[in-house]
């Protein structure tokens, strides 16, 4: 054995000896495994699923190997599931060394700490507790998180100070109940203040009767909602969306994944913050550290927010909005009927502006001496392009939440009422309500779909893919097969890439269907480790892809799109032979969210 490899053993069995066997090679690509309470659809579990790889692999300059399960425990509990979900690991991963557990909330942990030793007996693990008293086992780090639902109902109580009565939804399930218990532990002080009532466990119908109905001086607080008093299980933030839209009083929550869904607001908990610490011990970890060596991190992760439309809705003061809370969806420039129109008029000009200009530099710059000045103007003008694109975007965003949030759920509680006098009226009331309804009904799904034009919301819900499969169905008609399909593609993706392929799909769909007569369309993505591919192919008449550059906004603005993220797009066509569309980007990381904070 040389002297260079003697080196290199003394030095791994150094490094083993201080740092435990969990110690990286240079070329070693780090395995992590998450192990989630909840099933894949919840906002927590999407949060973690989309910034843990982005996270660690940055942190570690280097892409990780990364691996998700869900217990599902909301849905699917007891020892048979539990046992049933330990045979499954075991068979997934006794052949790979793990790097890294990392357990997502109480029930998770509990089931790693059990089964740990026939899983990952030697596999160092980073848990998320709800539970200042949890157990730390040996190799083992921890963020403690613990949930305040107090906070929110007293700051519902300063933004409302007339309030004397609050009506506490959660459902039927374990998880809702262990909710349910907290809540009464912390809000009890709270009487006789104000009278907490607890609509709980049951029925969707009769929850929703009540809430229509609730007495003046009142409000909802929302905790939880997995599963009805009739078993019938359910996803809590869209039943959220549906509940606030029925109530008749103002409702409050204590997680930020609520915005948007119709409560005014409360001292609701950052998940993304959440993820970002378990990120940070985690690369402690990848990086040698030993979990033993690590501090519990206890941190309050909550920030108080409030929506303006919402309180707009209800009535309520920002003057008693209390310093330091950040206010969303302030829209202080919408006045009346006609701001669609002009919210979107001036981003549409500029974009013409902006093809013209753009346009107009690419033949100076064939027909000019010196092009630098060019490029420097076409430079510019791209980062431009990317700010207009980005900002179109927001507005977009904007106006799907207003139809969204306001129009809609006006209209849904409009059909509900209409609903009742059909169940109390005479025949020919009836028939009239009937024939009401069904323009409700219509408005309904002309608004719904305007939204979903607008801004595809669905992309951070659902992920590219599923997004894609609801594109293919709504523009599917007739004679015409659009088919999608995927393949090593993430459950969710960066926000700014989902949002980039799915507007190219969308507009090559488009185009397909419009220009091309094209009869058959598929749409394929490919993941790659650190790309992703999106083909666009037609079977339409095509068209010269050269004489075509630069004049259409469409063509435009996918080119635009790709390069924003540091994607490229390539268009191959001839006539009569159809048309590919590739694009291809790099996955980035999520772009920031944009909100305003009242100042301390």
């Amino acid at each position: 054995m040389g002297r260079r490899s003697w080196r290199r053993l003394v030095l791994t069995l150094f490094a083993t000896t201080l740092f435990g066997t969990n110690v990286l090679g240079a070329s070693d690509q780090p395995r992590v495994l998450v192990v989630h309470s909840t099933r894949q659809e919840s906002q927590l579990t999407r949060i973690a699923d989309r910034d843990f790889p982005t996270v660690l692999s940055n942190q570690l300059a280097r892409t990780i190997d990364y691996y998700s399960e869900y217990l599902d425990s909301a849905r699917i509990a007891g020892p048979q599931q539990e046992r049933a979900f330990r045979d499954l690991l075991f068979a997934k991963y006794r052949r790979r060394r793990l790097n890294l557990v990392i357990a997502m909330q109480d029930t998770a942990w509990d089931f790693v700490r059990k089964y740990r030793s026939q899983l990952f007996p030697d596999t160092p693990v980073v848990f998320l507790s709800r539970n200042s008293n949890v157990p730390r086992p040996a190799n083992t780090t921890g963020v403690i998180s613990q949930i305040n639902f107090r906070a929110t109902l007293d700051m519902a109580l300063l933004l409302q100070p007339e309030v004397r009565r609050v009506f506490v939804v959660t459902g039927a399930s374990s998880r809702d109940k262990q909710y349910e218990n907290l809540a009464r532990l912390q809000l009890h002080t709270l009487e006789p203040r104000v009278t907490v009532t607890y609509l709980a466990g049951l029925p969707r119908a009769e929850l929703e009767r009540r809430v229509a109905m609730l007495p003046e001086a009142s409000i909802v607080y929302f905790l939880l909602f997995y599963q009805d008093g009739n078993g019938e299980n359910t996803n809590p933030l869209e039943f959220l969306t549906r509940l606030t839209a029925l109530a008749n009083r103002p409702a409050y929550s204590w997680v930020d994944a609520a915005m948007g869904r119709g409560i005014v607001g409360g001292r609701l908990e950052n998940q993304s913050s959440l993820v970002q610490a378990a990120a940070d011990m985690s690369t402690r970890i990848l990086r040698g550290e030993r979990a033993d060596t690590i501090a519990l991190s206890t941190a309050d992760l909550t920030l108080p927010q409030v929506d303006s439309r919402q309180l707009r809705r209800w009535g309520i003061a920002e003057s008693r909005v209390p310093s330091g809370t950040r206010v969303l969806y302030d829209e202080q420039d919408s006045g009346d009927s006609t701001w669609l129109q002009l919210a979107v008029w001036p981003v549409s000009l500029t974009v013409v502006v902006l093809a013209a200009m753009v346009v107009w530099t690419q033949r100076r710059r064939k027909t000019s001496v010196s092009p630098f000045g060019a490029i420097r103007l076409e430079d510019r003008l791209r980062d431009l392009g990317r700010q207009l694109l980005k900002a179109q975007e927001e507005e977009r965003s904007r106006i799907a939440l207003e139809l969204h949030d306001d129009i809609s759920q006006q209209a849904v509680a409009l059909a509900i009422d209409l609903q009742r006098i059909i169940d109390g009226s005479t025949e020919q009331v009836r028939r009239i309500v009937r024939e009401a309804q069904k323009r409700v009904k219509g408005l309904l799904k002309s608004v719904h779909d305007l939204s979903h034009r607008l801004h595809p919301a669905n992309l951070r819900l659902v992920g590219l893919v599923s997004a894609l499969s609801q594109l293919q169905r709504d523009l599917s008609r007739p004679g015409i097969t659009i088919t999608v399909f995927s393949e090593n593609v993430a459950p969710i993706l960066p926000d700014d890439v989902a949002l980039c392929l799915f507007r190219i799909a969308q507009e090559a769909i488009q185009n397909a269907i419009k220009y091309s007569g094209a009869r058959n369309i598929r749409v394929q993505l490919q993941g790659e480790t650190q790309r992703i591919t999106l083909n666009i192919i037609d079977d339409g008449t095509g068209f010269d892809v050269e004489s075509a550059a630069g004049k259409g906004l469409g063509l435009l603005s996918m080119h635009e799109r790709a390069e924003s993220v540091g994607g490229t797009l390539k268009i191959v066509s001839r006539k009569n032979a159809g048309t590919r569309v590739q694009a291809s980007v790099p996955l980035a990381a999520p772009a920031a969210h944009v909100s305003h904070t009242i100042a301390s």
